[in-house]
């Protein structure tokens, strides 16, 4: 679709929430700052809080934009686009940059996740200007120098190659490869040693062209910023940022179907250890019960099935967690641990077990609350602080979740039941199906 001319009429579309969170004693709630949401004629959502207890105000931009993007063969494009509207523009070079942002005292960041791309800006009220046009010149006017990319891929390659000493990021990549087969969620988001090397600055410029337009984001704005700041300062400058043309999306969802097992021969003294299956997305409905079921099997720390029966029990491994991989689509669902190479097996046949035993057991009343009770109690933390409550907006925006979410978090945790948990987890564990990534020193670990 051609996109429609701007309107000169800026309509608003606000929708002012009185967010609400429990409090940590897992009571009721508090209210957060007010959100104005804004839909701008160029399609861009702007979501604004404010929060005056600091002279600071953060911007978060999510672009949908991730390595989920990356065109075969071009494996880390989304990665290097992102880190290269930082590298240089029409007016600055990325050294003039820095050199700006170091004198407000504010930070300027970018990065890459699988699905999305983010711009960040923390600066002081008083630079909320200057802070902004930079903001708006490196989303707008970046250039992209070659000899920056060039630098960026040496950093990018030098990285991969270290991550290759770390034997749980070696066994994490082998798990991503083995379980989403072809599916874009399976290659690393900074790229390979062999995709890298090969991409050029005109690709970039193309990625950019693409996907870096504002009815393909979101921008949270909070801080000490009010409403007259937004319409006369940052409405006009967002406004000129044109729409384009976003293509279609394929996405195809490929899980490889086990059992199966990866062995990966490094001589240390720590087998490393994933189990897992594929998963679900963040808007599935049943992330809430999915999320409570997962918190008793691996994730609550030592009131954890998985860390009773392998570590305080019998001693094999000093962590063993379980977590939801959930992203805007499927995902997966993992067990990661570490255990001496000789009680590898031993360990890997307990998590097997416990993911069986959630299946076909109940859980107990006391499990099932306290699980709920630090969920919910719990939650407030991930608000603690501008940052955080920019990139949690934004996320509640990316995901279609409502801005009303903090104040409906509890009640849907409150509400997951114990056959619940048993529903979900025969629906969504299949030990039977696992995928397994083993690294370490495969004569010592006895498997097959």
């Amino acid at each position: 679709m051609i996109p429609k001319k701007p309107r000169i009429t800026i309509m608003f579309l606000i929708l002012v929430s009185s967010l609400l969170w429990p409090d940590l004693r897992g009571g009721v709630v508090q209210a957060a700052p007010p959100v104005q949401r804004t839909v701008l004629p160029n399609g861009l959502v702007l979501l604004v809080s404010q929060e005056h207890s600091l002279p600071l105000v953060t911007f978060h931009l999510l672009i949908d934009a991730g390595s989920r993007k990356d065109p075969e063969g071009q494996e880390g494009l989304a990665y290097l686009t992102a880190r290269g509207i930082l590298l240089g523009t029409s007016g600055h070079t990325a050294t003039a940059i820095n050199e700006e942002v170091d004198f407000m005292g504010a930070s300027l960041t970018s990065s890459a996740t699988r699905d999305y791309t983010t711009l960040s800006l923390r600066v002081l009220r008083k630079d909320l200007e200057k802070g902004f046009d930079l903001f708006m010149e490196a989303l707008t006017r970046s250039t992209f120098p070659g000899e920056e990319i060039r630098r960026e891929v040496k950093e990018a390659l030098a990285a991969i190659q270290s991550a290759e000493e770390r034997p749980m990021a070696v066994a994490e990549k082998a798990f991503r490869r083995a379980l989403f087969l072809d599916s874009p969620y399976g290659h690393p988001v900074e790229g390979t040693k062999e995709s890298l090397p090969p991409l050029t600055r005109e690709a970039m410029v193309g990625f950019f062209k693409t996907y870096y337009h504002p009815n393909n984001a979101i921008l949270t704005v909070v801080g000490d910023v009010s409403a007259e700041d937004v319409k006369a300062k940052l409405i006009p400058g967002l406004t000129k940022w044109p729409m384009g043309e976003i293509p279609n999306e394929r996405f195809p969802i490929i899980f490889a179907k086990g059992p199966s097992t990866e062995k990966i021969d490094r001589d240390i003294a720590q087998a490393n250890i994933i189990i897992g299956n594929e998963g679900v997305n963040r808007e599935n409905p049943d992330y809430y019960a999915l999320t409570v079921m997962n918190y008793i099997l691996g994730g609550g720390g030592f009131s954890s099935w998985l860390l009773e029966e392998i570590r305080v029990k019998r001693g094999l491994a000093y962590s063993v967690v379980s977590f939801l991989d959930p992203g805007k689509y499927p995902g997966s669902f993992q067990i990661v641990l570490q255990t001496k190479n000789s009680s590898a097996r031993e360990a890997i046949s307990l998590s097997l077990e416990q993911m069986e035993r959630i299946r076909r057991e109940l859980v107990s009343e006391k499990e099932l609350e306290v699980a709920k009770k630090y969920l919910i109690g719990s939650f407030p933390l991930r608000l603690d602080s501008q940052e955080k409550l920019a990139n949690f907006l934004t996320q509640v925006e990316y995901y279609g979740l409502g801005l009303e979410y903090p104040e409906k978090y509890p009640f849907l945790i409150r509400s997951v039941t114990q056959e619940e948990v048993l529903r979900v987890a025969k629906t969504y564990l299949h030990p039977e199906k696992h995928i397994l990534v083993v690294v370490g020193s495969p004569k010592e670990m006895g498997i097959d």
